[in-house]
């Protein structure tokens, strides 16, 4: 066996072997939380998945793998949800390490003058009351004894003036100083950390894009959007002893859009 096949059979037995180490990541069926869960499957993490519909779950668990990855169906705002997925990920896996708060919802679309304020009221309901409610759970049943990591995901709408889409630029706003507040109460067993993606293609994000990708992604310097796999990576890495000294940190992800300064 040459060097070269050694070293690609040891990164096959490291992506295989187990890490130890299990995650919760909410609205996790599709998209980008499914593709921060596939890259914490692939570092051998075992993995609480969550989302709305119990179709989309399960074929989401068997893609990532029935035998590390369970999945509890619910609404990220219920706090009936939340007790229940962090007590079904203690049951299924003994720990709760790593907490991905990625449920979030934008029904609500245009100046924000005249937007509808109990629609604002959903988002932020979604937003940020549930990563509020899971970071309560999770560190009630494991890391303030044992430590851990959260990360919640914001959004580049969080960091500067969102057009048309105020509402939910607001409550990733909010998500910010939410990881803040918590980075600083958590400390020091638990890190918190939060990251701002800029247009990823994705179901959630297709008005966007749709019919216009090519005209979306000028403004990008990278030349393109993003894809769920450029924020998992991301994501496992602010999870992992690798980010050990980062807290209260907020990762922008967006193909240098700011370099342009700004985003619409």
């Amino acid at each position: 066996m040459t060097q070269q096949e050694s070293a690609d059979a040891a990164a096959g037995e490291a992506q295989g072997a187990e890490s130890g180490r299990v995650a919760l990541v909410t609205g996790a069926s599709r998209g980008i939380g499914y593709g921060i869960a596939e890259a914490l499957v692939a570092r051998g993490h075992r993995v609480c998945i969550t989302g709305r519909g119990e179709e989309a779950l399960k074929e989401a668990v068997a893609r990532l793998g029935a035998g590390r990855v369970i999945g509890v169906a619910g609404k990220a705002h219920d706090e009936a949800h939340q007790a229940e997925a962090v007590a079904r990920t203690m049951e299924a896996f003994g720990r709760v390490d790593h907490l991905v708060n990625n449920a979030g919802t934008n029904p609500v679309f245009g100046p924000i003058a005249d937007v509808d304020l109990n629609a604002v009221r959903k988002v932020y309901e979604t937003n940020v009351l549930s990563a509020l409610g899971f970071a309560q759970q999770t560190y009630r049943a494991w890391q303030r004894e044992n430590g851990g990591a959260i990360l919640n995901v914001s959004s580049v709408a969080g960091l500067s003036a969102s057009p048309f889409v105020g509402a939910y630029g607001m409550s990733k706003a909010a998500m910010i100083n939410l990881t803040m507040q918590l980075a600083h109460e958590f400390a020091p067993l638990v890190r918190v950390n939060a990251i701002a993606p800029g247009v990823v293609k994705t179901k959630f994000a297709v008005a966007l894009y749709e019919g216009r990708e090519e005209e979306a992604a000028a403004g990008y310097p990278l030349g393109r959007l993003g894809v769920p796999e450029d924020i998992g990576g991301a994501a496992a890495f602010l999870l992992s002893d690798e980010a050990g000294w980062i807290t209260g940190q907020t990762l922008a992800i967006e193909g240098g859009i700011f370099l342009n300064a700004g985003w619409s």
